[in-house]
């Protein structure tokens, strides 16, 4: 696992010589309040359900969203359901059994069907297998695009040519213009698609925010890039003006969602990651008062087994550093130079 400390800005390695008392920290969601990838409000019940093996919650959570087209909470509610059955996969089964031709069922299983594939090193040769299932998901609901979200993680996965991943492409945006998870699927495509591919996702995600409204989570789609290029290890190949343009369209966007929320809260874990890589120590610490408790997995687990402990501790040396400024401190955000270093 990759030492945490090789990867963060000097001003986080040396302000551990100072602890403030843990009532300084204003501002900031206790260290025992916070919650490593929380549910919402309607997604908890359905994972309760579905422990007990009931999967009527869920069943009528994905209705809702379906009847209801709102494509980014799916897409984020099939993927926790698809990784809650990997391990508890009963309430799937009897969802299964009992309305097998549901087009929400169809998908939590071609989402949970790509997630095993993708963890063996059979890869390819499983996913194809897996085509029929996604193919049966894409038809249960002709406006959905997340089952073109999960063809296209799929094509990344078989290592799809790009007149194929182009018609993929195409027809997910018809779908939803401007759908966050399918951008973000074809910008990991580009990015495994050729070597020193950054400045490709630079321009595919620079372009996409700015065909986007300014409330669209595509906003988040150039720090996504960035995030790619720091953890990479090829930052002085992307000029800096560019990384901090990426991460200030992802702050105004993150200031435009509600604050101590569960929902952008994986926008905001990575944009903190961003900025802490390009030693913007100020408008990290105004991530995290809008992140209060909800840690999430990703990114923090790219740096230990423990991504909650991980979570905490940048916290802490983030606060630590600020409060540790001398007196006189220049308040600016973008201090230092991008260090070197997806999911």
């Amino acid at each position: 696992m990759v030492n945490t400390m090789a990867l963060l800005p000097p001003f986080i390695r040396t302000a551990r010589m100072y602890r403030p008392p843990p009532h300084l920290a204003t501002g900031l969601t206790g260290d025992d309040e916070v919650l490593l990838d929380a549910p919402d409000d309607r997604l908890g019940p359905a994972l309760v359900a579905a422990a007990r093996g009931d999967h009527t919650p869920a069943a009528a959570l994905l209705a809702a969203t379906r009847e209801g087209a709102e494509w980014e909470h799916r897409d984020r509610y099939v993927r926790r359901l698809a990784a809650f059955a990997a391990s508890r996969g009963e309430w799937l089964e009897n969802w299964r059994a009992t309305a097998p031709n549901d087009p929400d069922t169809l998908l939590v299983t071609a989402q949970l069907a790509v997630d095993r594939a993708w963890l063996s090193p059979a890869r390819a040769e499983l996913l194809r297998e897996v085509s029929p299932l996604i193919t049966a998901a894409g038809h249960g609901e002709v406006r959905d695009p997340v089952p073109w979200r999960i063809a296209l993680d799929h094509a990344r996965g078989t290592k799809a040519g790009h007149k194929y991943f182009e018609e993929l492409w195409a027809a997910a945006i018809r779908r939803a213009p401007h759908h966050y998870g399918c951008h973000v699927a074809a910008l990991r495509y580009l990015a495994a698609g050729w070597h020193d591919a950054h400045g490709e996702c630079f321009d595919f995600a620079e372009r996409a925010a700015q065909d986007a409204s300014a409330d669209s989570l595509v906003q988040a789609l150039p720090a996504r890039a960035a995030f790619g290029c720091l953890t990479d290890g090829v930052v002085p190949g992307v000029p800096r003006e560019r990384l901090d343009a990426a991460a200030d369209r992802a702050i105004s966007l993150s200031f435009r969602l509600p604050a101590a929320d569960p929902w952008p809260a994986e926008i905001r874990n990575k944009l903190l990651y961003v900025l802490i890589r390009l030693d913007r120590r100020e408008d990290a610490l105004d991530q995290l008062r809008l992140i209060g408790p909800y840690a999430t997995s990703f990114p923090w687990n790219r740096l230990s087994d423990d991504p909650l402990s991980e979570f905490l501790t940048v916290r802490d040396d983030i606060h630590t550093a600020r409060l540790a400024q001398p007196p006189g401190h220049p308040r600016s955000g973008r201090g230092g130079r991008a260090h070197s270093g997806d999911h």
